[in-house]
């Protein structure tokens, strides 16, 4: 039988890769996907690591890899404010963010933090492009 979890990352793989440390694989990305989670991995053994291609929802060409949403849990952030989190997985990230990353939405918690709220945030529609595009000045 599987758990709720297993069965809520079996359902939303098609949009993206969930990965709990000891499962069985993750759903395949490209290398800017690979390397993100190769990092995060190395540098915050974390018990879970979602990590979403959200570059489709933008106006970026087909199959880019520019803005993610990651959900990071470990025991590496305990004692750690919000601030300290995201520094961390920007510091482990910086290559990426300097490069081919323009967009990164991070949820950073800890193990007993997860378990309240094992939720994957939702990133709002892409608006498209700078304020000239929107009609506005």
């Amino acid at each position: 039988m599987l758990s709720a979890r297993s069965a809520r990352c079996m359902v939303s793989m098609a949009t993206r890769a969930c990965v709990s440390r000891g499962s069985a694989g993750s759903a395949a990305g490209g290398p800017v996907e690979a390397a993100i989670r190769a990092k995060l991995e190395q540098a915050l053994s974390p018990e879970v690591l979602e990590l979403r291609n959200e570059s489709g929802g933008h106006a970026v060409p087909a199959g880019s890899e520019t803005h993610f949403r990651v959900a990071v849990v470990s025991s590496r952030f305990e004692g750690m404010s919000p601030l300290q989190r995201h520094r961390l997985v920007h510091e482990t990230l910086s290559e990426e963010l300097a490069g081919p990353v323009h967009a990164l939405a991070i949820q950073a918690k800890t193990p007993a933090q997860w378990r309240e709220n094992p939720q994957l945030d939702i990133s709002p529609p892409c608006l498209g492009g700078s304020k000239k595009t929107r009609g506005t000045s």
